[in-house]
């Protein structure tokens, strides 16, 4: 399938008959919720005094964006990082692709994301016809319009998709692998909001931000009321969304957001002449930075402290922090000079290390320095 020139990518039209179809299995689901969810978005609505429709904050999916995070130092299967690849390529790929992931390596044939995408989509993507170009690509809805994207959990840096592309997604309550029953698209998605409303009303945290009630969730949906320089730390609390169709960067990217770890870097020039040669605006986002000696030991255990202390050891300057570029230095070391690491074990262990020392420095680390 080839993108259309048109800005806002190829139409839902446009689709191969396998992604069509597992946008069909999704809505079809989430319309036959769609009045259950109605009635619990009214009854949440009526119990926090909010006296809108439940049609005026479904309204406000219409102005979210989805936000695809990535780290962009990490090597492809083919040895280019992600950077270079959407410099070269101009296109976003999925695992099934890239051969690497942000979260778990099962992105092949009988594989977990294999299973999870079966029973999500209906068995679209497995029809002998499908290729793994095929196959969606992962990210969130950014709702609240988290500076640091919707799914930092997933990297430092992230593509802000435009509005246009909302039509050729689906939509889950949390992360796909949990098998969630909460499923919608951007025309049907009355028990997605039913979910956060639920959520809120339970814990008193919607999408990460805490202390949130369901008035002023309303609010903040209903008036656009955005907060586009503070960062989210949504590591597990997110609206997964799932895009089906080509990710074509000059076609369906509005903005390049990226971590000011990689100021100056060579990555960070690369990702600048993706902006220029796709013709979207790049901007930075406050980031996260950890002197190495406050790196948690109990949110991801203790061998994370002791392996950042590694990090800093042999791939930082003297004083400066613990950042995204810095655990990209140790993730494409671990490929290019895997003897080096040797000592730590299975190179599938310490890549899961690296993977929970962004997890620390996301849920604790302070604005980066630039």
């Amino acid at each position: 399938m080839t993108a259309t020139a048109e800005r806002g990518g190829p139409h839902v039209g446009a689709l191969t008959p396998a992604q069509a179809a597992a946008l069909e299995y999704v809505r079809s689901s989430a319309v036959i919720e769609r009045p259950a969810a109605l009635a619990t978005i009214a009854r949440h609505l009526a119990a926090a005094a909010v006296g809108d429709p439940p049609q005026r904050l479904l309204a406000a999916v219409e102005r979210g964006r989805i936000t695809v995070n990535f780290h962009p130092d990490r090597l492809c299967a083919d040895g280019r990082s992600v950077a270079s690849a959407l410099a070269e390529d101009g296109v976003y790929r999925s695992q099934f692709v890239t051969g690497i992931s942000n979260g778990g390596l099962t992105a092949y044939s009988g594989g977990d994301r294999d299973r999870w995408e079966r029973r999500m989509f209906g068995g679209a993507y497995q029809r002998p016809e499908v290729t793994p170009a095929d196959r969606p690509i992962y990210g969130g809805l950014n709702l609240l319009d988290h500076a640091d994207g919707a799914c930092p959990r997933f990297g430092s840096c992230h593509l802000r998709l435009r509005p246009a592309v909302l039509a050729r997604a689906t939509f889950c309550l949390g992360d796909s692998h949990l098998g969630p029953s909460v499923v919608g698209t951007a025309d049907a998605f009355e028990a997605v909001l039913a979910g956060l409303l639920a959520d809120v009303a339970r814990t008193g945290v919607c999408l990460a931000r805490a202390e949130t009630d369901i008035a002023s969730l309303a609010r903040t949906l209903r008036d656009g009321q955005r907060t586009p320089s503070t960062v989210g730390r949504a590591l597990d609390d997110y609206v997964e969304a799932q895009i089906h169709g080509v990710l074509d960067l000059a076609c369906d990217v509005e903005e390049l957001v990226v971590d000011p770890s990689f100021v100056g870097t060579a990555t960070g020039g690369t990702l600048e002449s993706v902006a220029r040669r796709y013709g979207f605006p790049l901007r930075w986002h406050p980031g996260f930075a950890l002197a190495v000696d406050e790196v948690d030991a109990e949110f991801r255990g203790p061998a994370i402290p002791v392996l950042a202390a590694r990090l800093h050891r042999e791939f930082a300057r003297p004083g400066a922090p613990v950042d995204a570029a810095l655990i990209g230095r140790g993730a494409v070391s671990l490929v290019t000079e895997p003897h080096r690491w040797a000592d730590r074990g299975p190179a599938a262990d310490t890549l899961q290390h690296l993977k929970q020392v962004w997890h620390v420095l996301v849920r604790f680390g302070t604005t980066h320095p630039g």
